[in-house]
């Protein structure tokens, strides 16, 4: 009899803030994504290019690009929203596309947010500016942001990306945490994990 495959038990909803597949913050939105998709878990997309750009400069929450929006995070159990930092704040065409969803959209999902920037200070733009936007959609579970400098991810012209080992370490750590939250205990995994490294895994990234 063939070994027991594990079944899609969650469904993560990863949501791009900057509209280039070849920004920083996107680079760290695939690697979190390449990371969840092994384990059963039903990944999905989607970025700024998603929706129609008139409809994010109107606001068009009436739109079907809106609607599908709105169905999409309903149906997620987790998301992940990364975001370049711009002005030391998160990025406009993120808030644009939030400004769309129902006010508790995010209650009850485990949400990571991601985020990179020209300098460690703008780490507080994640922290004091992106947080409390997601808390007011209803987000009660948070999990530590991570945050990176533009330094620690490089992209190259064709747009793939080389992560600084310590923040990989932290992005790794924090997906790990995600899916914590949201697998089924006990479920049976289309890969093995390395219980050595879950071991390590102990505390969010800051």
């Amino acid at each position: 009899m063939s070994s027991p495959r594990r079944q899609a038990y969650a469904r993560v909803l990863a949501i791009a803030g900057s509209p280039s597949q070849r920004s920083r913050s996107s680079v760290l939105l695939r690697h979190a994504t390449g990371i969840l998709q092994p384990r059963g878990l039903s990944v999905g997309e989607l970025g700024l290019r998603d929706i129609p750009a008139e409809e994010l400069i109107e606001g068009n929450y009436a739109g079907a690009a809106a609607n599908a929006l709105r169905a999409r995070v309903a149906a997620a159990d987790a998301v992940l929203i990364s975001t370049p930092v711009y002005q030391a704040s998160f990025s406009g065409g993120l808030k644009a596309v939030l400004d769309l969803l129902d006010p508790k959209a995010l209650a009850g999902k485990v949400v990571l947010p991601i985020a990179t920037g020209g300098s460690p200070a703008h780490l507080l733009a994640l922290e004091y500016g992106l947080k409390p936007v997601l808390s007011a959609l209803g987000a009660r579970h948070i999990l530590a942001g991570v945050y990176a400098t533009d330094a620690q991810v490089r992209v190259d012209e064709f747009g793939a990306g080389e992560i600084d080992a310590e923040v990989r370490r932290r992005l790794e750590d924090s997906v790990e945490r995600l899916s914590e939250q949201v697998l089924p205990r006990g479920a049976v995994l289309s890969q093995p994990y390395d219980l050595g490294r879950l071991a390590l895994a102990g505390g969010f990234s800051v």
